[in-house]
């Protein structure tokens, strides 16, 4: 396993050679999202580092490439999976059926036969957030290892649409979780766990509503288990990342030792599973100007990558940095870098310093690595870009892009 500090200063987007990012990006094309694997094994370290005594899982969800779980499973991380998608990811990626967890929010039927049909063959842990999952799992003949996910009413995260440990769709309701636990083992389900998870994006400044979901937590661990024998209670792990230049690391060493506080003694394994904080500042995306506009209210800069390509700005307002790797010693200019969907949300940055770009130049956006590649899309019937993985440097193609012909691929041959 890698070894690193608990904390090291955070990798930012002038980091990154601006010449070899230039270079993949005339070798593999734009967009392009690149991905740092040395990068991952620095962050799955840390966090190992700072949570030495609980168990860490990677929240899948976040980047699914098989280059970063096959990475992530090497450093000995379990898989927490949002669908059975990702489910059958981590088992082609190598990760073990039970090291896998599924955490799914109401599940469709598909998605659960799926997951039944897997664990005929894997020991996989499912996770159920309500009556009827517990139902319908029951009703394909499931009866193995089976977790509760608790809605501890209690939440946190950077956007209120990332905030699930007090929305109303994400877990049962915490006083009546005691009840659907004995329900699950009377049923003859095999309980080995609880689970709640407060958010994502969660800093020094929300660490509070973390502190006060993880203790709840532990009065039900320690309420649930004089009845049952639990194995472990999973309190999430959506640590923040430093988005903006001026804000600094997360201090792990502190929340992990604050979350232990919180937890208490409980006869049962406390476990996290983050998900952006491994891939975040490991990834980069690359997109080439396609025209410089002057406007009296700004000069947009128009590139090849949109909403489609990282809708996080569009979605949650989100910040990403952006750099021209290149144009020193030019004039700078306050710029809005657009793409190239037909949209007014598709804007990827505003009001940013740059030097003053010109076609055909690269730039690139920094932290792409979570929620990036993920949440792509082909609205526009845009296709989705490329990834490269750099191991050691080395850069290998993990997901080619796609053509104009597979925007049709699924269509059925119909005249119409």
């Amino acid at each position: 396993m890698t070894v690193a500090e608990p904390n090291p200063p955070v990798r930012r987007l002038g980091d990154w050679s601006a010449a070899r990012l230039r270079e993949l990006a005339a070798g593999y094309g734009t967009p392009l999202y690149v991905l740092d694997l040395d990068r991952v094994r620095e962050n799955a370290a840390r966090v190992r580092a700072a949570f030495d005594r609980e168990e860490v899982s990677y929240a899948v969800k976040a980047n699914t490439t098989r280059a970063v779980l096959s990475t992530l499973h090497d450093e000995g991380l379990g898989a927490e999976c949002a669908s059975a998608g990702e489910v059958q990811r981590a088992l082609d990626a190598g990760v073990p059926g039970d090291e896998i967890r599924y955490t799914a929010v109401n599940p469709p039927a598909r998605d659960v036969d799926h997951v039944v049909d897997l664990a005929r063959d894997h020991d996989l842990t499912v996770t159920v957030g309500a009556a009827d999952t517990l139902d319908a799992f029951a009703e394909r003949g499931y009866d193995g290892r089976l977790c509760v996910r608790v809605n501890p009413g209690v939440g946190a995260g950077h956007h209120a649409k990332v905030t699930t440990g007090d929305a109303p769709q994400f877990g049962v309701p915490y006083d009546r979780a005691p009840g659907l636990v004995d329900e699950a083992a009377a049923r003859g389900f095999d309980v080995v766990g609880l689970h709640a998870h407060a958010g994502s994006g969660i800093s020094g400044e929300d660490l509070s509503a973390h502190r006060e979901l993880v203790a709840r937590m532990g009065d039900l661990a320690r309420s649930v288990g004089t009845d049952h024998d639990l194995a472990f209670v999973n309190v999430g792990g959506g640590f923040g990342v430093p988005y903006r230049p001026e804000e600094g690391p997360l201090d792990l060493p502190a929340v992990a030792a604050a979350t232990r506080e919180a937890f208490g003694d409980a006869d049962v394994r406390l476990g996290v599973e983050p998900g952006r904080y491994f891939v975040a500042d490991a990834g980069v995306l690359l997109t080439e100007v396609t025209a410089v506009k002057p406007t009296p209210e700004t000069t947009v800069v128009g590139v090849d990558a949109g909403m489609t390509t990282l809708i996080r700005p569009a979605l949650y307002d989100a910040y990403h940095e952006v750099r021209h790797l290149g144009g020193a010693g030019r004039e700078r200019i306050s710029a809005t870098v657009a793409g190239p969907i037909c949209e007014t949300a598709d804007v990827l940055a505003a009001d940013r310093e740059l030097p003053r770009p010109e076609r055909g130049e690269v730039l690139a956006v920094g932290n792409a690595g979570a929620y990036g590649y993920e949440m792509t899309s082909n609205y526009n019937s845009r296709p989705r870009p490329a990834v490269v993985a750099l191991d050691g440097g080395d850069p290998r193609l993990a997901v080619r892009r796609e053509d104009l012909s597979a925007l049709t691929a699924m269509e059925c041959d119909n005249e119409w």
